[in-house]
């Protein structure tokens, strides 16, 4: 959510930085309803004063016996509490309205980010690792997966398309990456692990912005509440309409969760295989920080995110994101591409995106700064460290061999129960 305050003192900055997300600007519609809110608040005042004050002056009129101007006072009182109830619910109305138009348009991209339309335009920051050399001609995924256990057909007989069964020692691979995951960024990346929910309220879909813009893209239960896409929503609506010391942030969650998309926006992308999936499971990230402390603390979670591909030895690369292919609530992002020779191409696996106070805003989510009056906003920040089946995909492709089976990773091996190749099920 927008800082109305900010609109207010510089508008045109604010239209600018709407354009650079492919939005018209703004400022004016929503400074008008503004005006109208603050003018109706404004009568609202000025009708309670008058009231009180003219309720004092009747007490007055009948200790002097002025019968005539007390039963004219009493009719203006009665008139004006006639009107405020009217201003009241006007002045609702505008509240409502205006908060969704700060609510509706995406961050402001920061100084840093790129211009641009779509993913074209991203600019690559770095690249790790070498594309191993193969000696034969490698196989996408959903050419290989199927003979060691990526069982598509049955995930589709159960639940249809975009849904997988795993099997055997693929089951256990998805598994070991996970914990592999979970450990390293418990462990090593100093994130506390938790176990939120996975059905969620309107107010957390809303805090960090899936709603209202993109509700077609969830999953809703029939009794209200709304599947998480990603632990994202649970992790980060952990502070909303708290208030935190200074001293706890920065606050730093990871959890292993399943994420359900109903992919609504991405119809014809990735319908083979294993990369686009209705249900799916990852290892989120979530930081809560001092709006000083966040650009860098960005650059750590990225970081932290890298750390398993570098550890997998999976050559990826680094990219900022232009303005117009950030997400909604991102200020700045990073995505990490991974190398999938089978595709011959760099795909993502993981975005990392710093978000300002615009998700605060809308969780009402602050701290007090020690030693100063009043409280601010925090800033929060969520990662994938990382999206486990976009894992599993990229090990297939990276770790197959010419007859078809798949090296486990050294780094795994603890997690595989002696398991250090995948082979046909037979």
């Amino acid at each position: 959510m927008h800082d109305i305050r900010l609109i207010r003192e510089n508008p045109e900055a604010f239209d600018a930085a709407l354009v650079r997300r492919g939005v018209a600007p703004q400022s004016a519609a929503i400074l008008a309803l503004d005006t109208a809110r603050r003018d109706v608040a404004t009568r609202m005042q000025e009708v309670q004063a008058r009231r009180n004050e003219a309720s004092k002056a009747i007490g007055a009129a009948m200790g002097k016996g002025d019968k005539d101007t007390a039963e004219a006072l009493k009719a203006e009182v009665a008139a004006l509490k006639t009107e405020l109830p009217a201003l009241e619910e006007e002045e609702r109305r505008l509240t409502a309205e205006a908060n969704a138009a700060l609510a509706a348009w995406p961050n402001a991209p920061d100084a840093e980010v790129p211009d641009g339309e779509d993913e074209s335009q991203n600019v690559e920051v770095s690249r790790w690792g070498t594309p191993r050399n193969f000696a034969f001609t490698p196989s996408e995924h959903a050419d290989l997966g199927p003979a060691l256990g990526l069982d598509f057909e049955t995930g589709a007989l159960i639940s249809g398309a975009r849904f997988t069964f795993l099997k055997g020692g693929m089951a256990r691979l998805h598994r070991a990456l996970a914990q592999f995951m979970l450990d390293r960024q418990t462990g090593e990346n100093g994130y506390m692990e938790c176990i939120p929910p996975l059905l969620v309220k309107d107010e957390a879909v809303f805090g960090t912005g899936q709603l209202p813009k993109f509700a077609e893209d969830l999953f809703r239960t029939t009794d209200g509440r709304w599947m998480i896409p990603t632990a994202e929503v649970s992790l980060t609506n952990a502070v909303q309409g708290q208030i935190l010391s200074e001293s706890a942030l920065p606050l730093r969650m990871t959890a292993l969760t399943p994420c359900f998309r109903s992919e609504a926006g991405a119809a014809g992308r990735d319908t083979r295989g294993f990369i686009r999936q209705h249900q799916f499971e990852k290892v989120e990230l979530v930081s809560i920080a001092r709006p000083e402390d966040s650009e860098a603390e960005h650059e750590r979670m990225t970081a932290a995110a890298e750390s398993i591909l570098q550890a997998l030895g999976l050559p990826y690369r680094k990219v900022l994101l232009c303005a117009g292919d950030m997400g909604f609530t991102a200020r700045k992002t990073y995505d990490l591409e991974v190398w999938l020779p089978g595709q011959q191409a760099y795909r993502e696996i993981s975005s990392c995106s710093n978000c300002g106070d615009f998700q605060a805003r809308r969780m009402n989510a602050r701290y007090r700064p020690e030693g100063g009056k009043g409280t601010e906003f925090v800033h929060t920040l969520n990662g994938s460290g990382l999206a486990v089946g976009r894992t599993l995909v990229a090990v297939l492709e990276n770790y197959q061999q010419e007859n078809g089976t798949v090296d486990v990773p050294e780094v795994l091996h603890p997690y595989m129960g002696g398991l250090t190749r995948l082979v046909p099920l037979g």
